[in-house]
Order: structure tokens, then C-alpha cells, then sequence
């Protein structure tokens, strides 16, 4: 039944995102891309929050928690740990809004797919994920109110990891991500000019950039969780990624193009520009460094509640030839999360609702974008379900999710989106390592 749940889940996801890009947003113009949300379905219903760790459901923001406790572990009578599968899409809906009128578009993507294995007190995860995307269709007028430049934009950076986490003692879990990052970005700006009349010339030109970006980083994990009074458990969860750099390989090139009306584009004629005479044909990107902290109470398998704190030190970002603008700079970001979760009762097999997972949060995030002057932030409220599927005895979950929410503002000429995201995943569990019982 699983097997088959992940088959279709797959081809629905892959089918519907199909020729479509990451992101929708115009903000994906600056620098690689809107930066992703690494964490599941679940973690983005209670707000982003991710310092909760248990058996049954993948961690992917703190790789602390591959070893996982295995004492009292439901199912699997304390022996061990289930071993634990995540995929996950997400489908994005934005209205934008100016000062001078507004629009509506979409994305969906495929967001995660990830296995996390316990070994003993060691545990390992592996998976793939996106860590930025572009996707935007941008236009300025002239002072006649005639189109002078058209912005496009696409791609994203990728990552592919792999993590090793080790108890060190009950309640307590070290732990480490290795991060490959790969992706390509492409752009192009088209200028139009206009004879006297106002009328378009036959000819115009476009300057095409592309962008391809490797490298590797690190990501450090530690997660603390143990009974402070009663049924009472306190959860703690570090994360400290340092600064990595990414390598760009860049290409540039001018044309001479030709429009119709409905804006297809024909190219006349084409030079590349010699970027290695310029210095430019291999750049390196800086990663900025993330660290996030968070702590919250709970009762096991019953409920929980708890606050989390990621800072990126994206002040010290700096871009590749991909795109650049004057009217932007960068400061360092911050994200706020508060959310938890509620069971009605975890082990009610005979009652389907009492097994289903709630699951609500907020969030607030300064994005450490900067353009002409404006901080950009966003604000989001997340909610979400996670219904039981599959052996009842395995605790798998399909689980649904929504966020609504802003990002920018209207002010000096910007744009404001306001969004709805919806998360589709499946939280799998199964059994591979079983000791045997003879009597």
C-alpha cells in the first residue's frame, strides 16, 4: 500500500511541476534565487518550526536527530528505531501588488525526498532537496510609459546530502550533514528602443547570462531531549552551518533579436563576450553562515509546543555575474517560528480521527534583502494535518499543510506578494533491522 502511495505521489508531483519553475516570486531576481525551506511538510505547518525530533518522522534542518532515541519507541517494542522515509511537493499561489496595479501567478515543485536509517546509536540520512530557485517576468517602462527592458529568469540551486549522527547518551544526539550543491541560473534583459514616432525600432537587443554553481558546505546539528517533571519532556535543537563558497562557471552573450506582439523572441544575430579576458568566466559565490537555535515542552505522543530562532549572516553575501542591480544590498536575515502539534490519541486503532496529527504555527522573517532602502520581510500562518495511512502499527502519515502569507511592501515602487502554499508529503516508516524471538 505504501509502495504504491509513494508511486503515485511522485507522478502527480513530477507531472504538474513539469516545464514549470521553482518559484514564482520577483524577488527571486537578487542574487541565486529565493532561498528554499529545508525542512518537511510538517516542520513548515507549525510555522517552520523544527527543534521536535522523534522516531518516526525525517528531520532535514538538523542532522542530530538520524540517531534517534530508541528506548520506549512505539511500534517496535524498544529494539529499534523504524527506519524513515520523506517526500514532499508544495504548490505555491501569489497575488503581487504595486503602486500601479497587480497580478497573479504560480509554482509547484517537488520539494524533498529523503531516507533516514538507525544504525545502533549511530544513524544515517540521505537525501535530494532544492536550496534556492529563480523564476520571474519582470518589465519598466520609460517615461512614456512604453516598455524599455523585460527580465527573465529561471533555475536554482539543488542540494544532495548525506549526514551522520551519533547518541552520545540517553536524550542526547550530535550530528553532521555533508551538502553538495549543484544548479545552473539563466537570465536575460531585453532593451527596446523607439524611433521618434514612438514606435518600436525593427531591431532590439538582449544580453543573455548563465550561471552554473557547485560547491560544498557543511551543517552541524545537536539535539537534547529528555523529562523534566511528570509526563513533561523538554526538547532542545542547535544547528551552526559556517560560511562555504560556491564555484560559478559564467557565459554572456549579446543578440540582436526581433519581436512579435505577443513577445516571442527571434535572434538575428549573436557574440559572446570573452568574460576570461574580463576575469569573469569562473567566480565564486559566498554561502553566508546559518545558525539557529530553538527549545519547546511537550507530552510524548500527545502534544507540543515550542519557538525557534535562524540567523544567516547574509550581509556578507556576495554574487556571481548572474544579475546584479544598484538599487539592492543585503543584510543579515532572521526567522522567528512558534507552533506545535496536537494528538487526540496516538494508539486509538479502533478510532481513525483520535490518530490524526494537528498542527499550527506562525512565523515572521526579515529575508536580508534590501532594495532601494525597503527591508524585506515576510509574515506567515501555517496549519496542517497528518492522517494515518498504510499498517496502522507503523505510524506512517500523508500529511497535508497550508500557509498563508506576505512578503514585501508596496512602498518606493516594490511589490508585495500575498501567498498561499500548500504541502502535500508522506512521512513513511518501515522495519529492516528486526531481532528475532525464539522461545
Amino acid at each position: 500500500m505504501i509502495k504504491k502511495l509513494v508511486l503515485v505521489f511522485i507522478a502527480v508531483v513530477s507531472i504538474y511541476s513539469y516545464g514549470q519553475e521553482g518559484s514564482a516570486s520577483p524577488y527571486s531576481f537578487y542574487g541565486i534565487g529565493n532561498i528554499k525551506f529545508k525542512g518537511t511538510a510538517e516542520n513548515r505547518s507549525m510555522g517552520g518550526l523544527s527543534v521536535y525530533t522523534d522516531s518516526i518522522h525525517v528531520n532535514l534542518r538538523n542532522p542530530a536527530s538520524y540517531a534517534s532515541d530508541r528506548v520506549g519507541v512505539y511500534p517496535f517494542n524498544g529494539e529499534t528505531s523504524p527506519v524513515k522515509f520523506a517526500v514532499g511537493g508544495n504548490y505555491s499561489r501569489i497575488n503581487l501588488k504595486s503602486e500601479n496595479g497587480s497580478d497573479k501567478t504560480s509554482s509547484a515543485t517537488f520539494d524533498y525526498l529523503a531516507i533516514a536509517v538507525p544504525l545502533g546509536k549511530f544513524g544515517i540520512g540521505f537525501g535530494l532537496l532544492p536550496h534556492s530557485s529563480v523564476g520571474y517576468r519582470l518589465q519598466a517602462l520609460n517615461q512614456d510609459d512604453n516598455l524599455q527592458y523585460r527580465f527573465r529568469g529561471e533555475g536554482g540551486v539543488n542540494k544532495v546530502f548525506a549526514g551522520l549522527a551519533y547518541q552520545v547518551f540517553k536524550g542526547v544526539s550530535l550530528g553532521v550533514d555533508f551538502q553538495y550543491n549543484f544548479g545552473n541560473i539563466t537570465n536575460s534583459t531585453v532593451e527596446y528602443i523607439y524611433d521618434d514616432d514612438g514606435t518600436p525600432i525593427q531591431y532590439q537587443s538582449r544580453e543573455d547570462n548563465r550561471s552554473d554553481l557547485s560547491g560544498l558546505n557543511l551543517n552541524f546539528g545537536a539535539t537534547y531531549k529528555g523529562v523534566i517533571m511528570n509526563n513533561l519532556e523538554l526538547s532542545v535543537g542547535v544547528t551552526y552551518a559556517p560560511e562555504s563558497l560556491l564555484g560559478s562557471k559564467n557565459e554572456r552573450s549579446f543578440s540582436t533579436i526581433v519581436t512579435n506582439t505577443d513577445g516571442s523572441e527571434f535572434v538575428y544575430n549573436s557574440i559572446d563576450v570573452d568574460l576570461e579576458a574580463l576575469g569573469l568566466q569562473e567566480t565564486d559565490l559566498i554561502l553566508p553562515s546559518r545558525f539557529s537555535a530553538g527549545f519547546g515542552v511537550g507530552e510524548s505522543r500527545k502534544w507540543f509546543i515550542g519557538t525557534e530562532y535562524v540567523f544567516r549572516n547574509t550581509s556578507n553575501l556576495r554574487g556571481s555575474v548572474v544579475n546584479g542591480s544598484n538599487s539592492r544590498t543585503h543584510e543579515d536575515a532572521a526567522t522567528i517560528s512558534l507552533g506545535g502539534f496536537y494528538i487526540p490519541k496516538y494508539n486509538a486503532f479502533n478510532n481513525f480521527f483520535k490518530r490524526v496529527v494537528y498542527r499550527a504555527g506562525i512565523r515572521y522573517e526579515k529575508t536580508g534583502i534590501v532594495i532601494n532602502n525597503e527591508s524585506i520581510k515576510e509574515f506567515g500562518m501555517s496549519f496542517g494535518v497528518g492522517i494515518p495511512v498504510g499498517d496502522s502499527r507503523l505510524l506512517s502519515n500523508a500529511n497535508l499543510g497550508a500557509e498563508f502569507g506576505k512578503r514585501g511592501t508596496t512602498n518606493n515602487s516594490l511589490i508585495q506578494e500575498n501567498f498561499v502554499n500548500f504541502q502535500l508529503s508522506l512521512s513513511l516508516n518501515d522495519r529492516w533491522f528486526e531481532k528475532r524471538k525464539y522461545d
